[in-house]
């Protein structure tokens, strides 16, 4: 008797363990599914009001600002931006982001009516690489001249990005919005379209990153998060007076004369 009572605690002991275990891995699976579904719960809900919330039209009244920013990624914002410059919505524009091929002829090229405005009133940033490099630039280019508010251009979908990323670079300026609406996303419907919800579900989700940054981060312009996020270095290393066509152009004549 005492040998199999011995014997019977022995084999008890793995049971019970076996059924602790059970029960901590079903507690976890349990825990982890509930937070799951909240953390999926809380995206499609922030989802619905990030989508719902942007803008389907353009504004009528624009209020006049400092200056005027505008982030490139598509040439309606550029012409919008001049439009806005020419209707005196601010004093200077700056052009964020622009491609090293660009240059101001071929800007005059596809507005031909502001030639005169991208000879005197409009800077190109071509160091830019992404939203965070827009913001850093624009603060850049605001300090540099001291404005105190910027109308801020760009597609409407990316507006709450490019809002959220400026006013964490600089939250004392006075930021205005201005989304550019095109036929090419319609976000009124936008639960109705697939190809609409593409561009916006990625869009939310940097949008979101970009927000729960500024929390971690004091400046983004030494921000390692900044490049993680984005990839690489918001913006070039790159000196800007060596960047652009009219650079290049000059380089290439100066160099011509010293070998000459």
């Amino acid at each position: 008797m005492r040998h199999r009572a011995v014997a019977v605690g022995t084999d008890a002991a793995p049971a019970v363990d076996r059924g602790n275990r059970r029960f901590t891995l079903r507690r976890v699976t349990f825990w982890f599914a509930i937070l799951t579904s909240v953390v999926c719960l809380a995206f499609g809900l922030g989802y619905i009001r990030f989508a719902s919330g942007i803008a389907g039209h353009e504004p009528v009244a624009v209020p006049r600002t400092d200056a005027i920013v505008v982030v490139t990624g598509g040439s309606q914002r550029v012409g919008d931006a001049i439009g806005l410059l020419g209707a005196d919505r601010g004093s200077r524009l700056l052009i964020s982001g622009v491609n090293e091929k660009t240059g101001r002829d071929e800007l005059a090229k596809l507005n031909p009516s502001a030639r005169e405005l991208l000879g005197c009133c409009v800077d190109l940033d071509y160091r830019a690489r992404n939203t965070i490099g827009n913001a850093i630039e624009a603060r850049r280019w605001q300090r540099k001249h001291g404005f105190g508010s910027l109308l801020v251009v760009t597609s409407n979908y990316h507006m709450p990005r490019t809002i959220a990323e400026f006013a964490h670079a600089m939250p004392d300026i006075r930021l205005v919005p201005h989304p550019v609406v095109t036929d090419q996303i319609d976000t009124g419907g936008w639960w109705t379209r697939w190809s609409t919800i593409r561009v916006l579900a990625p869009e939310y989700a940097k949008y979101i990153a970009a927000r729960l940054r500024s929390l971690f981060e004091d400046d983004p312009e030494t921000s390692r998060l900044s490049i993680i996020i984005g990839g690489r270095k918001p913006v070039s290393s790159k000196p800007a007076e060596l960047m652009g066509p009219e650079q290049e152009r000059r380089s290439q004549l100066k160099n011509g004369g010293i070998d000459g």
